[in-house]
């Protein structure tokens, strides 16, 4: 009990300065029409993800690119006003597209990709990109870390290949849950395993 009990305090200190990381694997976000298209039917929740609201779906894509494609593909819910695909930059060798590194939403001037699912295929014209590693974070988190909506900051990791990103935007809203969203580059690079913590550097 001792040991339970000292385990919970150091999380709950380790939860006070610093921040649990997720990695984000390549995905794909359709409207309630594509998904009508793709599946013939809309998306069925299968588990949800961390941020409220969010689901992994269980209906899969197919992403074809002018160089390659990849199977299996997640498709997270609920549906989108537009098409979105993220994937990570070896990724984008893979399918022959070089997608830039952008916030989710920000897809204007982005390449397009090619969609299969088990009912029908569709080319969306735009919305391929590179997520740019961010943190979600509630407004309580952000006064407390002192940080802003949109700010940019360093953040270190505490993970095997331990080193400080860059670049790393802070998104603020009453509907996230705090967690620091990296692609599977970054994660590999930094040695990243499901648990770990990152502390933000202003």
């Amino acid at each position: 009990m001792k040991e339970q009990a000292l385990d919970a305090l150091c999380q709950q200190v380790l939860r006070r300065i610093c921040v649990e990381m997720e990695a984000s694997g390549r995905h794909v976000h359709v409207t309630k029409e594509q998904a009508q298209l793709l599946f013939g039917h809309d998306l069925t929740p299968e588990r949800p993800l961390s941020q409220p609201g969010q689901y992994l779906a269980k209906e899969r894509v197919t992403v074809i690119g002018p160089k390659g494609k990849f199977e299996n593909v997640a498709v997270l819910g609920p549906a989108r006003s537009e098409a979105q695909v993220e994937i990570s930059l070896s990724d984008g060798k893979v399918l022959g597209i070089k997608p830039p590194v952008r916030l989710s939403g920000s897809i204007k001037d982005t390449p397009g990709i090619t969609l299969r699912g088990e009912k029908g295929e569709l080319t969306v014209s735009h919305g391929v990109i590179a997520a740019q590693r961010h943190i979600h974070m509630t407004p309580e988190d952000a006064a407390r870390f002192g940080v802003e909506d949109k700010q940019v900051v360093r953040l270190e990791t505490y993970t095997d290949r331990p080193l400080v990103f860059g670049d790393t935007v802070v998104r603020v809203s009453p509907d996230f849950q705090t967690r620091v969203h990296l692609d599977y580059d970054e994660a590999n690079a930094c040695g990243f395993s499901a648990g770990d913590f990152g502390r933000i550097l202003l």
